[in-house]
């Protein structure tokens, strides 16, 4: 077995990085291991982790082979817990061993134990928690209030008609006519029924009312619940029901499989604008012979259709898609009259590209914690937490990459002549060796030669970046 070193400077009395290597070494010839490298942080990078994102890419190399990360301990993989946390998932996520020098057999139940003291170094003082309860016991709105209240008078829950309305609505949707959460958000969004911010109803949104316990009339918050403190809309027969009909729907949570799609991100639907996503289906089926078989199906579809129901049934078997772009890459070329476009302005798109990204992560990092935070207290199982923190890392890995490659395109393409000299490298490489090419090097010439890729059902244009 081939074993990779990650080791990290630091600035206490631990061992330093001379000794950290001796340490891998030592480990690696009592196991029997090949060394195939060693990647290394500094102590204070300000964020950025260089060592540990080419390890990622060592990892994701087709050549790597089986390999076992090796590191002194859980904790040196991050600056912090949580950014240790969150690169052992990552790690995972990519199919690696991962070996510690120092520490138990259970690094997960380290994180977590180490998770709960900080929490509880961390938590509120124990004064201003007590006067947060008192005020939940009086039944006063901490916080944002749910959709269809507003605060009120004593700082209690009041209806808002209008918004009041749509709540019952949903529930009626969902109980009587059966509809399901898609379909609801599809009639609300036909019907021109705003959210509270004048936004579309997704099946998030529908989904956080159907499961919303103050609408009960029960007004909860740090653990006290105060029944009848506010005008319920629905009854608890009727919220009961709901649940049931939730829960009956979920199925038994298995890990996922990351699945990458080459257009992510390039592809836009031609009808509503909005993006395409990557979706992967594995149907089986019985054969009159009586033979079961089972097929994968690999394709895009909008997103407002997918998560909205807005937009039509506009889907494209992914293979097909991809050799479309590819043609329509190469007509493109030939003609070759990029739309101009003002140095200032592209810099502007790709720094507001990098800040909704930026979002993003900061966005998962908030579930995973949550998510980590629900384990060491006991209120989700270890093997729930481990099933859905690899589903989270691998987002964060894809996010992370979306970043890098945005910076590096701020970096690369400060003038026009400079842009342009870039997509006409991209654009040679993927026409002289789109089939010797990885994965990764593709989507990268792609993101580079590409601006964005129209789809509708009759054709596709590809728009070259200026």
């Amino acid at each position: 077995m081939r074993a990779v070193g990650y080791f990290r400077e630091v600035t206490s009395a631990a061992p330093g990085l001379a000794e950290q290597n001796k340490d891998f070494l030592r480990f690696c010839e009592r196991q029997g291991y090949e060394v195939a490298g060693t990647f290394v942080d500094a102590a204070d990078a300000n964020g950025h982790a260089p060592g540990f994102r080419q390890l990622v890419a060592f990892l994701r190399e087709r050549e790597s082979g089986f390999v076992i990360v090796v590191a002194p301990s859980v904790r040196s993989l991050g600056a912090d817990l949580r950014d240790a946390a969150t690169r052992y998932y990552q790690l995972e996520s990519l199919g690696a061993q991962i070996a510690f020098l120092r520490g138990g057999d259970d690094p997960a139940s380290e994180l977590l134990r180490a998770w709960d003291e900080g929490a509880n170094a961390s938590r509120l003082s124990e004064r201003v928690r007590s006067a947060m309860r008192r005020k939940a016991v009086r039944g006063e709105v901490l916080g944002r209030p749910p959709y269809g209240y507003k605060v009120g008078a004593r700082r209690r829950l009041d209806l808002v008609p209008e918004e009041a309305v749509v709540v019952r609505y949903i529930f009626r949707l969902y109980l009587q006519e059966g509809l399901g959460i898609r379909l609801i958000a599809r009639r609300l969004n036909e019907e021109g029924l705003k959210t509270r911010r004048g936004g579309n109803w997704s099946m998030v949104s529908i989904r956080d009312i159907l499961r919303n316990r103050a609408y009960l009339g029960t007004y909860a918050r740090f653990g006290v619940r105060v029944p009848g403190s506010h005008p319920a809309l629905v009854s608890s027969d009727d919220f009961q029901r709901a649940q049931e009909r939730l829960s009956a729907r979920r199925t038994s949570y298995a890990p996922r499989v990351a699945s990458q799609f080459l257009l992510s991100g390039l592809a836009h639907c031609g009808y509503c604008g909005n993006r395409l996503i990557g979706v992967s289906r594995r149907q089986a089926w019985k054969r009159r012979s009586g033979e079961q078989v089972s097929n994968s199906y690999r394709y895009y579809q909008c997103e407002s259709r997918t998560n909205q129901s807005v937009c039509g049934y506009h889907t494209r078997r992914a293979a097909q898609l991809e050799a479309d772009v590819r043609d329509a890459l190469a007509r493109a070329l030939e003609q070759d009259r990029p739309e101009a476009q003002d140095d200032g302005a592209r810099r502007d798109e790709i720094h507001r590209e990098i800040e909704r990204l930026q979002a993003r992560l900061r966005a998962l990092d908030r579930r995973f914690e949550r998510l980590v935070e629900a384990a060491a207290r006991g209120r989700t199982s270890k093997e729930a937490m481990h099933k859905q923190s690899l589903a989270l890392a691998a987002d964060r890995l894809a996010t992370e990459d979306a970043i890098e490659a945005a910076e590096r395109r701020l970096a690369e393409q400060s003038t026009a002549s400079e842009r342009r000299r870039a997509r006409e490298r991209a654009a040679r490489e993927l026409a002289d060796r789109w089939d010797d090419l990885s994965f990764a090097e593709r989507q990268a010439a792609l993101r580079e030669a590409i601006d964005r890729v129209v789809v509708r059902d009759d054709g596709v244009d590809v728009l070259l970046r200026a």
